[in-house]
């Protein structure tokens, strides 16, 4: 049998100012390892996006012009990306998009602007400030350390039905006040890790990667193409 997985880039021509694409780049890289095929395919404005015609997504981050290009569109595509999230299909969304998916976010002129609430984070604004530098955190479920770089004005708080991706031991996270950095809800995974977050933590490819193949194919046990997969971060 010859698996594969589908996965939508969301806005991908508008949303990916930091190469947010090599988080589907690395998806390939690995899935090479086992023989498991990858698409994608670039789901934009005015583009209908059906949860049941992918296994994984990316939303990526973007300059605030192209977030607000997006913010008007994404409504249209809200139901089914929250059809597509509770369905427990494992979804990476970078800086604006893990703003986007909140309840808001202000931008850096101020302006308040709504989310979709397939998350129930909410991101306000720094003046004349932003996070920039190297992040490191450790998950703390796992004990795996996580490395990237971030770049953000806005400061997000987690919902109560979302806990962090991870405890920051270097750098600033979501708002540089608790120590916490990205939000998790099922298998979704907000972040403002860029470098991008898959190409230099291995391990958390490898778990997202294989996320959306016991999601996609319950019955088959992955434990021999598991310790296939050699993970590798820079």
């Amino acid at each position: 049998m010859t698996m594969n997985i589908r996965v939508a880039h969301l806005y991908g021509d508008l949303m990916n100012t930091y190469g947010d694409i090599g988080n589907i780049l690395t998806l390939r890289f690995y899935a090479k390892q086992i023989g498991v095929e990858v698409t994608d395919t670039i789901v934009s404005l005015e583009d209908d996006f059906k949860a049941d015609d992918f296994d994984f997504a990316v939303f990526g981050g973007g300059q605030d012009f192209e977030q607000m290009v997006v913010a008007k569109d994404l409504p249209n595509k809200k139901d089914e990306i929250i059809k597509f999230i509770e369905q427990n299909k494992p979804l990476i969304a970078v800086c604006g998009g893990y703003q986007m998916l909140g309840k808001y976010y202000v931008d850096a002129s101020g302006r308040k602007l709504p989310g979709i609430s397939a998350m129930n984070h909410y991101t306000e604004q720094q003046h004349e400030h932003r996070f920039i530098g190297n992040i490191e955190i450790q998950n703390e479920a796992t004990g795996q350390k996580y490395h990237g770089f971030e770049n953000h004005q806005g400061i997000t708080f987690l919902g109560d039905d979302e806990h962090a991706l991870g405890k920051v031991l270097k750098g600033y996270g979501n708002n540089g006040e608790d120590h916490t950095e990205g939000a998790v809800h099922k298998n979704t995974i907000g972040t403002y890790f860029h470098g991008p977050i898959m190409a230099r933590n291995g391990n958390f490819s490898k778990q997202m990667m294989f996320e959306a193949l016991e999601n996609k194919y319950p019955d088959y046990d992955f434990t021999d193409l598991k310790a296939k997969v050699k993970p590798e971060s820079y």
